[in-house]
């Protein structure tokens, strides 16, 4: 009777990022590595400061002054992390050697989950839900179309205009740019046009990422013709 099937170790595609040359980017993932942090806790990790992310942006709808500029600034700063997370989780993976059987799902669904808790609660924040839930199924649209082309064998598609980095670097600069605006002004129009710019980015990016699935799959017929 024959054993249970051994499932390959396999890493997940990687976005291209030239900060994983950079050198205290290579030493703390070597750091994490030698302290035997697993790829997945780090991913895990990513959704943690999502979720802190999420609540401090919920929290400055109900705080005042120089408090709800600390939230923004702090969710700011958890955005980055979710971040540097994403990127030292697969270089402690590859780079490390510890890649696991499932790392590709440790990869993509804390993505998703991070994904949707920012862009809801800033649509809340601006108090425009509707585009917060809709920035928030584009942006898992990008995703699926990206692994669509995957699975019928094409090398999966990071193109832009708005991929996750666009989408959380302008979401930052929203923050932080909101926190001050908030504090001289009272308003939050920075906020509201990050996210007219993200969901507009976004809805772009699902077009280019189709298109040149498309256009891949078209190529590949012909040369078989």
């Amino acid at each position: 009777m024959s054993g249970s099937p051994t499932v390959p170790e396999v890493a997940p595609p990687r976005r291209p990022l030239k900060t994983r040359q950079r050198a205290w980017a290579q030493a703390l993932a070597r750091m994490l590595t030698r302290a035997g942090v697993a790829p997945n806790a780090i991913s895990m990790a990513s959704l943690v400061f999502a979720i802190a992310a999420g609540l401090c942006l919920a929290w400055t709808a109900r705080a005042e002054g120089l408090a709800r500029q600390m939230l923004f600034l702090a969710a700011a700063a958890c955005i980055q992390i979710r971040l540097l997370c994403n990127m030292l989780d697969g270089m402690v993976a590859v780079e490390g050697g510890k890649q696991s059987a499932l790392g590709t799902l440790y990869n993509e669904i804390p993505d998703r989950i991070a994904d949707s808790l920012f862009l809801v609660s800033v649509g809340y924040v601006v108090q425009l839900p509707w585009l917060g839930w809709c920035c928030a199924l584009l942006a898992a649209l990008t995703a699926y179309i990206r692994v669509l082309g995957g699975t019928v064998g094409l090398p999966q598609d990071f193109r832009g205009p708005m991929a996750k980095p666009h989408r959380m670097a302008l979401l930052t600069a929203a923050c932080l740019l909101g926190a001050g605006e908030r504090a001289l002004w009272g308003s939050q129009y920075t906020l509201t046009a990050g996210l007219v710019l993200i969901g507009v980015g976004t809805a772009a990016t699902c077009w280019t990422r189709t298109l040149g699935v498309a256009r891949e799959l078209q190529a590949g017929s012909r040369k078989t013709q």
